[in-house]
């Protein structure tokens, strides 16, 4: 075996293992920490039953806009993408990372400087390509914030 391919083969085995964990564990943190982005953006994730729940923090250093004050909305949309990848990887037992293949995004409001909650549905998966859906709100599930479509290759 190659080096190159001991490398692959472990990183394989490292992310299959930290999804296990955090399954097993019902505690998603670990999962998140190994992601500098949503470290620094300040994800965390709660699980209940089916149903996985991504929360981004009030956080000064998401601010986009300082007047209104509103979360940037590149931050809002790596949330939203980040919150799709790991609802992915626990439902399927990852052994890789989704690769992203598409993201369409649309805001349909300003995101305030409070705390923002995301959903994921996975509408479709196959072998090869999943479909996931995103909602994201503050305050009210039924007043989002915004909503976005992903596709990811899971091979």
């Amino acid at each position: 075996m190659t080096e190159q391919t001991t490398q692959v083969a472990s990183s394989e085995l490292d992310v299959q293992d930290v999804v296990k964990r955090a399954i097993e564990l019902n505690d998603y943190s670990y999962l998140l920490e190994k992601v500098p982005y949503s470290q620094f953006i300040g994800m965390s994730v709660a699980r209940f039953g089916d149903e996985m729940v991504f929360r981004l923090p009030a956080k000064d250093d998401n601010i986009g806009n300082p007047i209104l004050p509103a979360i940037h909305g590149g931050v809002i949309a790596g949330f939203m993408e980040m919150s799709a990848i790991v609802q992915l990887m626990v439902f399927m037992q990852a052994k890789k990372v989704p690769k992203i293949v598409d993201f369409s995004i649309d805001y349909l409001r300003a995101g305030l400087h409070q705390d923002t909650f995301a959903e994921c549905k996975i509408t479709r998966q196959g072998r090869r390509v999943a479909n996931v859906s995103i909602n994201c709100w503050q305050t009210n599930r039924k007043q989002l914030i915004a909503t976005a479509r992903a596709h990811f290759l899971l091979d």
